[in-house]
């Protein structure tokens, strides 16, 4: 018997040698989900009255992140969320929408994701991701910039940053590509949020049907609820009446329920909105008939996003992969305070030209509506200000994470992190290198986000030290964070300091009873400056 023994664990180590190639990759799954100009306290995990259960659900199953942070707009969060640094190394040093000509040809102001960043897809298929993509790219409009040339191996995609919700623009406007390739029509019952979550489901189950046994990376980005606001006449009639009281009476509800879910403490002082057109109460009837009618509509769209979230949550239980996967849900920044009878009129003249904004028709395809600051900041509050701005309202968005190995945490989680942290986080995840500079044999810039990793495990650890420092700028509106301190700029040029601390709804300026603190951020957002190329415009091209 002894003499068989070596032939025996020969036989076994062989045996062992042959499972990899034949078993399934046992890593987690990634599903990350983008909404685009979700309010923060739009989702009922956070405050709101919206009927999104199956986010919720997610929510509170998870970890709430109440102190997460994007860019003040879409692309450039959109390139921090996948390359892991900052938007101005990325190529968003400012969306392309928006390029000054200051500005124009400068290092970081592509207005396209560079070719020497690599994207979480490319380092995920590297590592032996398969990797999936629908919805709302925004980074590049070329065959080299679509998703599908970016390392997602099958991606339905819209290349702009914002459509026709119903696809009537498909081939003018509004660019389409599956695969890489270009689309010149879409089905006659298009709807964003029923597609986009439609043909990631297909490429779920495309991969299911092969018989994969790699781990995926998914990634949902919907345009819901971007405007223009569009939904089905029948979610509009859900909402009917739920908002006759006002913008003002939704953000005292959405303030004191945010208490009682322990998003925010007690005292804290919330920052008084701005409004152009004054308070509800100055509004003629007709004009909060309007508004609310308009509020309407937005709350179908998030409602249809949420279902549509739960047909891929179904969709990942039926195949089994559910309990192996990481959900990841982010807004893309904060609410969007853009107004078409005021602040937006110029911006989308084009756009307004022609729609039917009649009161029966809003909502339609044919219409082309906004809801304007007051909305805007019912759902941003407390924090100052909307989307456009570095303020807290402008970048503080709605986030959690949930699924495989993710604790579940009571109340929420209110430390600092960035969009910029998810790369390294989901890699660290997936056992990859995230310190990696070549990707695929291209040499790459660093990733600058910090892993979530030790946090996650120890809910005591910082991602964030009190002497790290955190830097961003966008349309001339600027930010330094350093622990709980905060030097802020709106695009006024005047730096404004806030301890976020005692004040996060950045309330009380301490910028003249702290000079030597004001002095020393200021001195250390002009380095960041330097080492990322900032360029501020000439002029500011967006300010809802």
């Amino acid at each position: 018997m002894s003499r068989m023994k070596p032939l025996a664990s020969l036989l076994l180590l062989l045996l062992i040698a042959a499972v990899p190639a034949q078993a399934k990759d046992k890593r987690p799954n990634f599903l990350v989900i983008v909404a685009d100009d979700l309010g923060y306290s739009d989702l009922g995990a956070f405050g709101g009255e919206i009927n999104t259960p199956h986010l919720d659900k997610l929510a509170l199953a998870g970890v709430r992140l109440a102190g997460f942070h994007t860019a003040p707009t879409c692309s450039p969060t959109r390139s921090m969320l996948l390359s892991g640094t900052d938007n101005h190394v990325a190529g968003l040093g400012t969306m392309a929408e928006m390029i000054r000509p200051n500005q124009k040809d400068k290092p970081g102001y592509e207005g396209y994701l560079r070719a020497d960043v690599a994207t979480l897809a490319e380092r995920l298929t590297a590592g032996g991701y398969a990797t999936l993509f629908s919805g709302k790219w925004h980074l590049g409009l070329t065959p080299e910039q679509d998703p599908h040339a970016r390392g997602f191996q099958r991606s339905f995609a819209l290349l702009q940053g914002g459509h026709n919700h119903f696809g009537t623009d498909v081939g003018t406007t509004a660019t389409y590509t599956e695969q890489g390739n270009l689309l010149t029509e879409l089905p006659t019952d298009f709807y964003s949020s029923d597609y986009f979550a439609t043909r990631l489901i297909d490429f779920l189950g495309e991969r299911e049907a092969e018989g994969a046994q790699q781990p995926f990376f998914a990634y949902l980005a919907f345009t819901a609820p971007h405007w223009p606001l569009q939904a089905h006449p029948e979610d509009i009639a859900r909402y009917e009446g739920r908002y006759d009281d006002g913008f003002d009476a939704l953000r005292e509800r959405r303030l004191a329920r945010q208490r009682e879910l322990g998003i925010l403490a007690p005292g804290v002082v919330p920052h008084t909105p701005r409004n152009r057109d004054g308070s509800w109460d100055s509004l003629t009837a007709d004009q909060q008939r309007t508004a609310a009618r308009n509020m309407e509509i937005y709350a179908a769209m998030v409602d249809r996003m949420d279902r549509n979230v739960g047909r891929i949550v179904e969709a990942l239980r039926a195949s089994g992969e559910l309990d192996k996967t990481v959900i990841l849900f982010l807004a893309d920044n904060g609410a969007e305070a853009l107004d078409i009878e005021t602040t937006g009129a110029e911006m989308l003249a084009a756009r307004i030209k022609g729609a039917d904004n009649a009161y029966t028709n809003r909502g339609a395809a044919s219409s082309y509506i906004t809801y304007g600051a007051g909305w805007a900041q019912a759902a941003t509050a407390p924090s100052w200000l909307a989307k456009g701005y570095q303020s807290e309202g402008g970048t503080r968005a709605v986030a959690f994470i949930s699924g495989e190995g993710i604790p579940r945490r009571e109340g929420a989680e209110t430390q600092f992190l960035s969009v910029a942290d998810v790369a390294p986080t989901l890699l660290g995840l997936a056992g990859v290198d995230a310190a990696a500079t070549d990707v695929g044999g291209r040499a790459v810039k660093p990733i600058t986000g910090r892993s979530w990793l030790a946090w996650l495990r120890n809910p005591a650890a910082r991602v964030y030290r009190a002497r790290d420092g955190f830097g961003a700028e966008l349309f001339g509106s600027r930010a330094w964070r350093q622990g709980d301190w905060k030097l802020t700029d709106i695009g006024d040029g005047q730096w404004r300091l806030f301890d976020l601390a005692r004040d996060p709804g950045e309330t009380r300026d301490l910028s003249l009873a702290e000079p030597a603190r004001r002095d020393a951020l200021a001195a250390a957002w002009d380095r960041y400056a330097r080492e990322v190329g900032v360029t501020l415009p000439d002029a500011i091209p967006y300010r809802p």
